[in-house]
């Protein structure tokens, strides 16, 4: 079936990890209609052959691109679309239909009826198995995204919770963000894939989830020539299988190397791949295949000026990591969002490492009652991105300062249940419980610092290697109560954020927002980032950075590359320079 329709945005196919031969990109225009009453299901809109107005999908409201452009709070919007099949396709199939991500609470109707529960979340898909309420011919779907980004029980990462952008938090993402499509699947059919790669003994195992029995197999290629394969006869619910790779190419920095896999499951066909590498924590030091890599990573908000948080094409996620490679980072955090899989893909393709994070900010971590709508989604998306070698470690929440009006602090056991969840769902990479502050339990220990004098900044934590001592600035938090650090490894997570006050041919920054005192000229700027950066490459005790940030975001003009057109603010020479040498703590 045809993919490539001029009037379907991002038609390629939304996860290289799971790739079937026999399915359809729902991309492009939607019947659409707001709903601030939220009102709409007592109206029965639900069951309505229309609504009022159209919407590009996957384009939220608020974006350019969804031809709404509609940026004040909404807080519920609905979608349509008539889907058709043929008999041949029903005949002994199952219909999947997925929605890569929407904001927040989602519900999907097929020809009226109900497909489950409600989906919970802003990150993590919303996939539905439709095949009981359709019918040959044309069906009508049906989907309302809830969205109050207010509720303190609701997660949004960087958007804003007033009505204008301000500072660092921007332009609000509501309802559907990610690709609409769907697969056509036999009876029987692989529900979900983990692989274990395992360097040290050239080995994959695979890990399935069934539904149906069959017989299933498992082929691996590594440029085009296999390289390993097994299977298992008369299997239902679960499968698992070790295979012996012939040839082993471990996934590095700059190159990634990945093998292909072909799933089979009776009539069912599924592609993937994996990444042969490992990672551990060991003396102080990120191990990457057994050698002590420095993490130079950089800020990556993913906001788009004209997607928000969707890009617009495939070549604007790659950019963005060419961005980033080209003034010497290797890596970046994925910070305040779930990245979508096409664009992990890229980073497992090029070799650049990333940590997964969630968009934490708006939840109140002061109540652990809020654990119902935040776990859920944080471990979906840890099953739906385990697989990506390009992931290094997992971060479910950032600053956890003292919410709301009445300063109320953070429930520790929030922490240490995500911490212990996050572990249980993988053990396989080391997990910070909260980027910055305050830590509770952590397999290492991050600092965010603005400090823009170099001097100081490196005074205070050369302090590590002469006294044993971390500087950590949110320990002055007053009546006693203090983070503390126990040896674990150290990361800054955060730092730099550098603005610049000129007139040239970026614009005037002059009002533009950055952390502390801006330069106001590249030579100024050139010595504090060199400064600031020296100081965590000469420090044994650090075993790694992330520069704020890689773009400009809205009124955050601290980025290294412009925001409208992704082009470098800097000289990326210069840049490169600074950020690639050779780090004290590395082999």
């Amino acid at each position: 079936m045809s993919n490539h329709a001029v009037c379907c945005p991002r038609a390629e196919h939304p996860n290289p990890q799971w790739e079937r031969k026999n399915w359809k990109n729902l991309n492009g225009a939607w019947m659409f209609e707001i709903d601030n009453s939220k009102s709409g299901e007592a109206r029965g809109l639900q069951n309505a052959d229309k609504l009022s107005g159209e919407i590009v999908l996957p384009f939220c409201p608020e974006s350019k691109l969804s031809g709404v452009g509609e940026t004040d709070f909404m807080y519920c919007v609905w979608y349509k679309k008539v889907i058709a099949f043929t008999e041949d396709e029903l005949a002994g199939n199952r219909v999947l239909f997925h929605i890569g991500a929407a904001d927040f609470e989602t519900k999907v109707w097929v020809n009226g009826k109900l497909m489950g529960l409600p989906h919970i979340g802003c990150g993590t898909p919303i996939d539905c198995d439709i095949t009981s309420a359709l019918t040959v011919g044309e069906n009508l779907v049906t989907v309302a995204c809830y969205d109050d980004t207010r509720d303190p029980r609701q997660a949004g990462g960087k958007q804003c919770m007033e009505h204008f952008s301000h500072g660092c938090y921007y332009t609000r993402t509501t309802g559907i963000w990610q690709t609409v499509w769907y697969e056509i699947v036999p009876e029987s059919y692989i529900k979900y894939t983990k692989l274990l790669p395992d360097l040290a003994n050239g080995t994959v195992t695979v890990m399935t989830e069934l539904c149906g029995a069959g017989d299933l197999s498992a082929e691996v290629y590594y440029n085009g020539k296999k390289v390993g394969e097994a299977c298992k006869k008369n299997l239902s619910v679960t499968g698992q299988m070790e295979i012996k790779l012939t040839e082993i190419h471990a996934w590095e920095l700059g190159d990634g190397k990945l093998y292909d896999v072909v799933l089979k499951f009776g009539k069912d066909e599924v592609k993937t791949y994996f990444g042969l590498r490992s990672v551990e924590l060991k003396d102080g030091k990120f191990l990457l295949n057994g050698k002590s890599v420095f993490q130079r990573l950089v800020l990556d908000q993913g906001f788009y000026p004209d997607g928000i948080w969707t890009a617009s094409t495939e070549d604007a996620l790659i950019k963005d990591i060419e961005c980033s490679m080209s003034v010497g980072f290797n890596g970046a955090r994925l910070h305040q969002k779930v990245f979508e899989p096409r664009f992990l893909y890229h980073c497992d393709r090029l070799g650049y490492m990333v940590w997964g994070e969630y968009g934490s900010w708006g939840i109140d971590h002061s109540d652990i009652a809020n654990l119902s709508t935040y776990l859920p989604d944080w471990i979906a998306e840890i099953r739906r991105d385990f697989n990506h070698p390009s992931i290094i470690g997992w971060c479910p929440l950032n600053e956890t300062w003292d919410n709301g009006p009445q300063r109320k602090r953070q429930d520790n056991n929030f922490l240490r249940i995500l911490y212990e969840q996050t572990k249980l769902a993988d053990p396989t990479r080391p997990c910070i419980d909260t980027s910055g502050n305050y830590h509770v339990v952590t397999d290492i220990y991050d600092v965010h610092d603005y400090n823009q004098d170099p001097v100081t900044f490196k005074e205070n934590y050369d302090k590590l290697v002469s006294d044993n001592e971390l500087y950590d600035q949110v320990n002055h938090r007053g009546s006693g109560i203090r983070q503390t650090w126990r040896g674990e490894p150290v990361f800054m997570s955060e730092y730099g954020g550098i603005g610049i006050h000129l007139e040239d041919n970026h614009g005037d920054r002059a009002k533009a927002w950055s952390y502390g005192k801006a330069t106001h000229s590249y030579e100024e700027f050139y010595a504090r980032y060199k400064g600031l950066t020296d100081a965590m490459l000469d420090n044994p005790r650090i075993l790694g950075f992330c520069y704020t940030q890689l773009t400009d975001v809205e009124q955050e003009q601290n980025g290294l590359f412009t925001y409208e057109d992704r082009e470098p603010k800097f000289d990326v020479n210069i840049l490169r320079e600074i950020n690639s040498r050779k780090a004290a703590i590395e082999d």
